[in-house]
């Protein structure tokens, strides 16, 4: 097999949708979050989709915002996508379980190969997997349980499959993600330290690590443009956002950095990996 990273494949389409006034009243999905200003909200999701689409290449599909699901732009924790093949994930909170019915529309018209989970026992959100090119981690956390894990294995039985325990309410995605094919950046709290030790301590390939000052920074996302030969992106929380981490983030030399800002999602429990779903593939549409 190649290097790590390889299977990180070049990107073509990205998948959103849009801000509800639902979300605005700060009771979003029964959770009891704090309000938000509705209108700063749907200006970082617009920049993100600009981002997305101008930026960065892609092919950007939005969905509508529906008020029936005021958590429904979070849609990363509704699917798992890798090649052709999307596992359609069984939210833990039951609210958010209809959030999976437009997304399986639009990736089933993209021609994607779409697995069920099943199994009444299982929960998964999106957040709690992360692929390295190589091989998946699952957070176990309070989003995600083994059986959830254990669907993912089944789903993507050519990658090796790894449970990391997650503390706390935070998803193994607001802990750490991959700046780069063989880096992984963290957070610099201990439950982020912690997971990725765990990581080191299952896997057989050799990553960099290199650990941001935010948690919430390292909740980004690597990106291979459809080029061939082109620098690769790397989506991050920018300096308005997360000023303390910028520094850190500058020693990526290897990929170019795309800064937005999603400080007023966050206050719904947004980070960047929930808000879009990307295609690492050109499916038949």
């Amino acid at each position: 097999m190649g290097t790590p990273g390889e299977g990180l494949g070049r990107c073509s389409h990205a998948l959103i949708r849009g801000v509800p006034e639902s979300l605005a009243s700060g009771e979003s999905a029964g959770a009891g979050l704090p309000a938000l200003d509705l209108a700063k909200a749907q200006r970082e999701h617009g920049v993100l989709g600009g981002k997305l689409r101008q930026r960065l290449g892609l092919q950007l599909l939005e969905l509508p915002p529906e008020e029936s699901l005021p958590l429904g732009p979070l849609l990363g924790d509704t699917a798992v996508i890798q090649g052709d093949t999307a596992l359609i994930t069984r939210p833990w909170s039951p609210a958010r379980r209809p959030e999976v019915d437009g997304v399986r529309k639009a990736l089933q018209d993209l021609g994607l190969r779409i697995v069920e989970m099943g199994d009444e026992n299982a929960t998964l959100d999106g957040t709690d997997v992360l692929f390295t090119g190589r091989e998946f981690f699952v957070g176990l956390s309070k989003w995600t349980n083994h059986r959830g894990a254990e669907i993912v294995a089944d789903t993507f039985r050519d990658f090796a499959v790894s449970t990391v325990p997650v503390s706390g309410a935070s998803h193994l995605r607001g802990l750490c993600g991959m700046g780069g094919p063989r880096t992984v950046v963290a957070g610099s709290s201990e439950a982020a330290q912690k997971a990725v030790r765990a990581m080191a301590a299952l896997t057989d390939h050799p990553y960099a690590s290199l650990t941001l000052s935010d948690d919430a920074a390292a909740d980004c996302l690597f990106l291979r443009p459809g080029l061939p030969g082109a620098t690769p992106f790397l989506l991050h929380r920018g300096g308005g956002d997360l000023p303390n981490s910028q520094e850190g983030l500058q020693k990526l030399s290897d990929v170019t950095l795309v800064p937005v800002s999603c400080s007023e999602l966050e206050k719904a429990g947004a980070g960047l990996s929930s808000l879009c779903l990307v295609l690492s593939t050109r499916p038949h549409c």
